[in-house]
């Protein structure tokens, strides 16, 4: 049966936003049952996870995004199995996508706008540098930024958030003469905020496996 409410949140989706299902913690029959709306392009936080749910649908059309922090000794493992990553925050990540890719990967670099030190990303005063080091890498096809809002914030700073990673995008753009268009922003409980401000990418989970029947 089809959920009149997951077809209510897809309506509040613009065509040029690609939604991201987050399947931290679902089963792979339970995934399957989310391309029966046209929810193909699936992301997974976890490298033993994604391997297992991988290869359960290992039939099906699918298009696997990695949007948890990815350790480098695991990242050998998926590096190659995945078609986009949101979460590249280090050289010592971005060596190990260079010598184990077989073609380059879009990546989102992730920022640690909120500055919180719990969380993973580069922070705004190293991401010059860190882009510029990462150019020569031919492995890696610079895609966008990424970031993640503290649950606790107001709607407000939320949406000062998605809009200040925007404009940063606008800037290492013209600083760097490039043409990224990526913002992988919003999830569940702010993904609307996250859309007015421009995202091109948003992470949906609870959202969705809570109206999923």
């Amino acid at each position: 049966m089809i959920s009149d409410q997951i077809q209510e949140i897809l309506k509040t989706i613009p065509s040029d936003v690609c939604l991201v299902a987050a399947t931290k913690y679902v089963t792979a029959a339970e995934m399957k049952e989310l391309l029966k709306y046209g929810i193909f392009n699936f992301g997974e936080n976890n490298v033993d996870d994604f391997l297992k749910k991988k290869e359960e649908l290992k039939t099906e059309s699918v298009c696997w995004h990695f949007i948890g922090h990815l350790q480098r000794n695991k990242a050998s493992k998926v590096i190659n199995e995945i078609d986009y990553l949101h979460s590249l925050d280090s050289l010592k990540l971005a060596e190990v996508i260079e010598k184990h890719r077989i073609r380059p990967l879009k990546c989102f670099v992730e920022v640690n706008l909120s500055r919180e030190p719990q969380k993973n990303g580069v922070l705004l005063e190293d991401l010059d540098d860190f882009i510029q080091k990462l150019l020569p890498f031919s492995k890696i096809e610079l895609y966008g930024l990424m970031t993640m809002t503290n649950p606790n914030d107001s709607d407000e700073q939320k949406q000062s958030q998605f809009e200040h990673l925007k404009q940063v995008l606008k800037e290492v753009n013209r600083r760097f003469g490039l043409n990224l268009e990526g913002l992988s922003m919003g999830m569940s409980e702010d993904y609307l905020l996250a859309i007015s401000a421009g995202a091109t990418h948003i992470r949906l989970g609870r959202i969705l496996w809570k109206n999923l029947i």
